[in-house]
């Protein structure tokens, strides 16, 4: 029986019907795996002349799909993690300092067997994989994309693409993201309020028509696609993202889509990560998502599959 520690955001405020690491946890507790929680506030690393510990404080839990009665909690205490077998990542971005530095600290306990835990994704390539900027990796699939902080370089962006949007490089759930046709008149003004949030360079893409149609979130396992979902935006929203009103939809995978998913595949899997989902907007690959991707249950509903056992399959196969 594999022992489970969780990572995550508070348990007793998830949409249970939607939340993909509810769906992870339901399935690790009908495979007889035991359940650990614990917010990445409580992670520490403890070290000495002769001794290293990532501990955490949290509760065992057991789980089930009842609304208002969905987690039970046992007694608070602290662990050491490596005394369990798998460690899901899986509290929410923003992708900060603190998730960082949460990816420093379990990268010194991440791998299999004696005083190591399995950490899914690998800390290490979540770290050095941002989601907007490892698609950059594949330019010939995904869309004409500037990553700047540079006034004159966007400007030249814009004026060679002239409807385009801009995103928070590090931000997530489609807030922040701005669409700016060729004669909008709120572009210094815009990237002002951008610039004085952080530091950070902006995302700016060539806007893409085909969102009108949806943004499709492709669920890879393991390196291969296993389906997908298209999330259509709300009328007046040029935004897909469910966390901001996006309607899921049942939708095939294309033989693009089959393409995209086929030049990354290896790559996802070399670098352990394991649950990924992407999004492709018409033919092109706009974001890898690695740190805490969504979308299972809708799958799920869709396609009448079990994609959390998926992806258990595919961790038990690393021991």
């Amino acid at each position: 029986m594999l022992k489970i520690a969780v990572q995550m955001d508070p348990l007793e405020s998830i949409n249970i019907y939607s939340d993909s690491t509810f769906a992870l946890m339901l399935e690790a507790q009908i495979r007889g795996y035991s359940l650990f929680v614990y917010s990445v506030q409580s992670l520490s690393l403890f070290e000495n002349e002769t001794s290293k510990y990532v501990t955490a404080r949290g509760n065992e839990v057991k789980v089930q799909k009842i609304v208002g009665n969905h987690v039970q909690y046992g007694q608070e205490k602290t662990v050491n993690l490596v005394d369990f077998d798998v460690l899901l990542m899986r509290q929410d971005p923003p992708f900060d300092m603190g998730y960082i530095t949460a990816t420093h600290i379990l990268e010194q306990i991440h791998g299999i067997g004696k005083d190591k835990v399995f950490v899914v994704n690998n800390p290490s390539s979540v770290r050095n994989s941002p989601e907007k900027i490892m698609v950059t990796l594949w330019p010939d699939i995904m869309p004409p994309t500037l990553i700047s902080r540079d006034f004159e370089t966007i400007r030249l962006f814009r004026q060679e693409y002239k409807d385009i949007i801009i995103k928070p490089l590090f931000g997530n759930g489609g807030i922040g993201v701005f669409r700016l046709q060729e004669d909008d008149e709120n572009f210094n003004a815009l990237l002002e309020m951008q610039f004085s949030k952080d530091n950070s360079p902006l995302m700016i893409q060539r806007y893409e028509p085909a969102v009108k149609k949806g943004d499709k979130r492709i669920i890879l396992v393991d390196g291969k696609a296993i389906g997908a979902i298209n999330r259509v935006p709300q009328k007046g929203d040029l935004r897909s993202n469910m966390h901001v009103g996006g309607v899921a939809e049942k939708i095939e995978l294309t033989e693009r889509d089959q393409y995209i998913c086929s030049k990354i595949g290896q790559t996802l899997k070399d670098q352990g990560l394991i649950f990924v989902g992407i999004d492709v907007l018409g033919n092109y690959l706009t974001e890898i998502n690695v740190t805490s991707p969504t979308g299972l249950q809708e799958l799920d509903r869709f396609n009448r599959i079990n994609s959390a056992a998926y992806i258990w399959n595919a961790i038990e196969a690393y021991f």
